[in-house]
């Protein structure tokens, strides 16, 4: 029998840190309620740095995470999408992907803390303020029983967290 819970795939363009943290995040707090994914549009091919020291730091193994292509969740194998989050900014001109299908579609826009430079302490604290954004986003979401809501309410429901402080 199929996994019925909810299939959740945080996208962005490089799937190399805001979307592999909003998966790590998901899957650690979601209790058990979904199954979370990440993927890009066009994949950097490895996590950044920087999100693997965040997770390493948040006693979060670091091995399952790699950057992949949002094409190994369109074919007939894929597992189930329900609900695509894209992570992008837009304020910041960045293109962000849209995911084809008919999962229940949302935008969390944040700033790419891999467009950081400096020392590893300054790329880290961006990786921090990014956690520390998606963390609100995720607790709100997760803080309702989004698995029974109509579509459209949980559309709605997705647009207005993606509007909380710190949106690109």
């Amino acid at each position: 029998m199929p996994d019925q819970r909810p299939g959740v795939l945080v996208l962005c363009t490089g799937n190399s840190a805001r979307s592999i943290l909003g998966e790590a995040m998901l899957a650690q707090r979601g209790g058990g309620r979904l199954r979370a994914y990440s993927a890009g549009s066009r994949p950097k091919g490895v996590p950044h740095p920087g999100a693997l020291r965040l997770l390493a730091r948040r006693g979060i193994d670091t091995a399952p995470f790699r950057s992949k292509s949002w094409n190994t969740f369109t074919g007939p194998d894929a597992p189930r999408i329900d609900i695509a989050i894209t992570v992008c900014g837009n304020a910041a001109q960045e293109a962000c992907p849209v995911f084809m299908g008919a999962p229940i579609k949302g935008h969390w826009g944040l700033p790419d803390p891999a467009d950081v430079t400096g020392s590893e302490a300054e790329v880290d604290a961006a990786f921090e303020a990014t956690w520390h954004s998606l963390e609100q986003r995720v607790e709100a979401l997760l803080s309702l029983r989004f698995e029974d809501m109509p579509p459209r309410e949980l559309a709605d429901i997705l647009a207005r967290i993606g509007r909380m402080d710190g949106a690109a």
